[in-house]
């Protein structure tokens, strides 16, 4: 659908301006982007190839300068109370 503005302004053509948008089964806009099937060991899925990974903006090296201790992946454990969290991380 497109929307005339008055005066010498142009046509706008939303299927243009912005991406198309689906919405999925719970009624919430889909982003067209399909479910990661791989992941890096950091923990980051595999879902956009085409960035530019050495414009300024990006980190392409997060782990460089850490050590591995920095870089252990722990998962929360609900069955543990916070206490007990507390006492097997100082284990380690």
């Amino acid at each position: 659908m497109a929307e005339k503005k008055s005066g010498s302004a142009k046509t706008v053509d939303p299927a243009v301006t912005k991406p198309a948008v689906q919405n999925d089964e719970t009624g919430a806009e889909a982003t067209g982007i399909e479910p990661a099937t791989e992941f890096d060991p950091s923990g980051a899925p595999h879902q956009v190839q085409d960035i530019d990974v050495d414009h300024p903006a990006v980190d392409n090296d997060p782990r460089a300068n850490t050590t591995a201790d920095q870089n252990r992946i722990d998962f929360n454990d609900p069955t543990l109370s916070g206490a007990e969290a507390v006492a097997k991380n100082l284990k380690r």
